[in-house]
Protein backbone atom coordinates (compact mmCIF):
# COMPACT_ATOMS: atom_id res chain seq x y z
CA UNK A 1 0.00 0.00 0.00
CA UNK A 2 2.84 2.26 1.18
CA UNK A 3 4.74 1.53 -2.47
CA UNK A 4 1.53 2.26 -4.30
CA UNK A 5 0.92 6.02 -2.70
CA UNK A 6 4.14 6.62 -3.36
CA UNK A 7 4.08 5.62 -6.88
CA UNK A 8 1.10 7.73 -7.27
CA UNK A 9 2.55 10.40 -5.52
CA UNK A 10 5.66 10.09 -8.19
CA UNK A 11 3.20 9.75 -10.65
CA UNK A 12 1.46 12.88 -10.17
CA UNK A 13 4.47 15.01 -9.79
CA UNK A 14 6.09 13.82 -13.36
CA UNK A 15 2.75 14.19 -14.69
CA UNK A 16 2.82 18.37 -13.44
CA UNK A 17 6.22 18.06 -14.25
CA UNK A 18 5.65 17.09 -17.54
CA UNK A 19 2.43 19.80 -18.31
CA UNK A 20 4.21 22.76 -16.52
CA UNK A 21 4.31 25.76 -19.13
CA UNK A 22 5.50 29.60 -18.98
CA UNK A 23 4.15 31.39 -16.02
CA UNK A 24 3.65 35.15 -16.57
CA UNK A 25 5.71 37.45 -14.91
CA UNK A 26 3.31 39.43 -12.32
CA UNK A 27 4.03 43.13 -13.80
CA UNK A 28 2.73 44.67 -10.62
CA UNK A 29 4.87 43.15 -8.10
CA UNK A 30 8.30 42.85 -10.02
CA UNK A 31 10.67 45.97 -10.48
CA UNK A 32 13.84 46.48 -12.61
CA UNK A 33 16.03 49.36 -11.72
CA UNK A 34 19.33 51.00 -13.76
CA UNK A 35 22.23 52.22 -11.96
CA UNK A 36 24.31 54.63 -14.36
CA UNK A 37 27.44 56.06 -12.79
CA UNK A 38 29.47 59.07 -13.53
CA UNK A 39 32.93 59.54 -14.62
CA UNK A 40 35.14 61.96 -15.96
CA UNK A 41 38.11 64.78 -14.57
CA UNK A 42 35.37 67.09 -12.58
CA UNK A 43 32.43 63.91 -11.90
CA UNK A 44 32.04 65.56 -8.56
CA UNK A 45 29.82 68.03 -10.75
CA UNK A 46 27.99 65.45 -12.14
CA UNK A 47 24.78 62.99 -11.13
CA UNK A 48 24.73 59.09 -10.66
CA UNK A 49 21.33 58.65 -12.04
CA UNK A 50 18.66 55.95 -10.79
CA UNK A 51 16.32 54.94 -13.55
CA UNK A 52 12.99 53.13 -12.77
CA UNK A 53 12.48 50.95 -15.73
CA UNK A 54 8.76 48.89 -15.44
CA UNK A 55 8.46 45.21 -16.79
CA UNK A 56 5.92 45.19 -19.59
CA UNK A 57 5.22 41.84 -20.28
CA UNK A 58 7.43 38.24 -19.62
CA UNK A 59 6.76 34.73 -18.86
CA UNK A 60 9.49 32.36 -16.67
CA UNK A 61 9.16 28.66 -17.81
CA UNK A 62 10.37 26.61 -14.74
CA UNK A 63 10.70 23.59 -16.44
CA UNK A 64 12.74 24.37 -19.29
CA UNK A 65 14.36 26.75 -17.63
CA UNK A 66 13.78 29.63 -19.51
CA UNK A 67 12.51 33.76 -19.03
CA UNK A 68 11.30 36.40 -21.68
CA UNK A 69 10.91 39.74 -20.40
CA UNK A 70 10.24 43.31 -22.10
CA UNK A 71 10.92 46.77 -21.23
CA UNK A 72 8.78 49.49 -22.82
CA UNK A 73 11.77 51.79 -23.46
CA UNK A 74 9.08 55.16 -23.45
CA UNK A 75 8.52 54.45 -19.81
CA UNK A 76 11.82 54.76 -18.41
CA UNK A 77 11.71 56.90 -15.68
CA UNK A 78 14.71 58.88 -14.18
CA UNK A 79 14.21 58.92 -10.56
CA UNK A 80 16.97 60.99 -9.39
CA UNK A 81 15.61 63.03 -6.17
CA UNK A 82 18.65 64.84 -5.41
CA UNK A 83 17.79 66.85 -9.19
CA UNK A 84 14.96 69.76 -9.26
CA UNK A 85 12.05 68.31 -11.32
CA UNK A 86 13.46 70.50 -14.30
CA UNK A 87 16.93 69.04 -14.64
CA UNK A 88 15.30 65.39 -13.98
CA UNK A 89 13.47 66.29 -16.67
CA UNK A 90 16.03 67.56 -18.86
CA UNK A 91 17.85 63.88 -17.78
CA UNK A 92 15.16 62.10 -19.18
CA UNK A 93 14.27 63.92 -21.85
CA UNK A 94 18.43 63.19 -23.14
CA UNK A 95 17.89 59.82 -22.38
CA UNK A 96 14.52 58.95 -24.59
CA UNK A 97 15.77 61.31 -27.46
CA UNK A 98 17.79 60.26 -30.49
CA UNK A 99 21.58 60.53 -29.01
CA UNK A 100 20.46 58.16 -26.50
CA UNK A 101 18.41 55.27 -26.15
CA UNK A 102 16.25 56.50 -29.39
CA UNK A 103 12.95 55.56 -27.69
CA UNK A 104 11.03 56.60 -30.71
CA UNK A 105 12.83 54.81 -32.90
CA UNK A 106 13.47 51.39 -30.58
CA UNK A 107 10.63 51.82 -27.60
CA UNK A 108 11.39 47.86 -26.72
CA UNK A 109 13.83 46.64 -24.84
CA UNK A 110 14.15 42.65 -25.03
CA UNK A 111 15.41 40.43 -22.84
CA UNK A 112 15.41 36.55 -23.92
CA UNK A 113 17.52 33.31 -22.17
CA UNK A 114 19.06 30.94 -24.16
CA UNK A 115 20.32 28.74 -21.21
CA UNK A 116 20.15 28.31 -17.25
CA UNK A 117 22.85 27.03 -15.19
CA UNK A 118 22.45 26.50 -11.24
CA UNK A 119 25.36 28.46 -9.90
CA UNK A 120 24.60 27.38 -5.99
CA UNK A 121 21.78 26.82 -4.08
CA UNK A 122 18.75 28.68 -5.48
CA UNK A 123 21.29 30.68 -7.49
CA UNK A 124 21.57 30.43 -11.20
CA UNK A 125 23.31 31.85 -14.23
CA UNK A 126 21.55 32.80 -16.91
CA UNK A 127 22.54 33.40 -20.69
CA UNK A 128 20.57 35.01 -22.40
CA UNK A 129 20.32 37.63 -25.51
CA UNK A 130 19.42 41.11 -24.44
CA UNK A 131 18.00 43.72 -27.93
CA UNK A 132 18.25 47.24 -26.71
CA UNK A 133 18.48 50.04 -29.11
CA UNK A 134 18.05 48.03 -32.14
CA UNK A 135 20.93 45.79 -30.99
CA UNK A 136 20.77 42.08 -29.88
CA UNK A 137 23.68 40.82 -27.50
CA UNK A 138 24.47 38.37 -25.20
CA UNK A 139 24.46 39.03 -21.43
CA UNK A 140 25.05 36.79 -18.80
CA UNK A 141 22.37 37.43 -15.64
CA UNK A 142 23.22 36.37 -12.12
CA UNK A 143 19.74 35.43 -10.34
CA UNK A 144 18.69 34.01 -7.04
CA UNK A 145 15.42 32.73 -5.57
CA UNK A 146 14.75 35.18 -2.37
CA UNK A 147 11.57 35.64 -1.03
CA UNK A 148 9.26 33.94 -3.46
CA UNK A 149 11.11 35.96 -6.54
CA UNK A 150 13.81 35.78 -8.78
CA UNK A 151 16.33 39.04 -7.81
CA UNK A 152 19.63 39.39 -9.72
CA UNK A 153 21.68 41.87 -11.57
CA UNK A 154 23.37 42.37 -14.60
CA UNK A 155 26.24 44.78 -16.09
CA UNK A 156 25.05 46.02 -19.72
CA UNK A 157 28.11 48.45 -21.36
CA UNK A 158 26.15 51.01 -23.56
CA UNK A 159 28.97 50.91 -26.14
CA UNK A 160 27.81 46.97 -27.05
CA UNK A 161 24.54 48.87 -28.03
CA UNK A 162 25.15 51.55 -30.16
CA UNK A 163 24.65 54.17 -27.70
CA UNK A 164 27.21 56.75 -27.23
CA UNK A 165 27.38 57.20 -23.17
CA UNK A 166 26.26 60.91 -22.84
CA UNK A 167 29.61 63.56 -21.85
CA UNK A 168 29.61 67.32 -21.48
CA UNK A 169 32.47 69.77 -20.68
CA UNK A 170 34.29 68.37 -23.72
CA UNK A 171 34.31 64.92 -21.46
CA UNK A 172 35.31 66.09 -18.26
CA UNK A 173 31.57 65.13 -16.96
CA UNK A 174 30.05 61.80 -18.42
CA UNK A 175 28.55 58.65 -17.75
CA UNK A 176 30.22 55.96 -17.35
CA UNK A 177 29.72 53.01 -20.34
CA UNK A 178 28.67 50.01 -17.73
CA UNK A 179 24.81 50.23 -16.70
CA UNK A 180 23.70 48.07 -13.83
CA UNK A 181 20.33 46.03 -13.84
CA UNK A 182 19.01 45.43 -10.79
CA UNK A 183 15.46 43.42 -10.66
CA UNK A 184 13.14 41.58 -8.47
CA UNK A 185 10.88 39.51 -10.63
CA UNK A 186 7.95 37.43 -9.46
CA UNK A 187 5.57 35.52 -11.26
CA UNK A 188 2.03 35.26 -10.96
CA UNK A 189 0.59 32.66 -8.52
CA UNK A 190 3.05 32.97 -6.68
CA UNK A 191 6.95 30.87 -7.54
CA UNK A 192 6.88 27.92 -8.92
Amino acid sequence: MKRLRELTSCCVLLAAIATAQSVPIDTQRSSMMLKVAKAGLFSAFGHNHEIRAPIASGSVDPSARSVRLKVDARALEVLDQDLEADKRAEVQKTMHSAAVLDTARFPEIEFVSRSVEMNGEDAYRVNGDLTLHGVTRPVVVSVRRQNGRYVGTATVRQTDFGIKPVAAGGGTVKVKDPVEVQFQIAVQGGMR
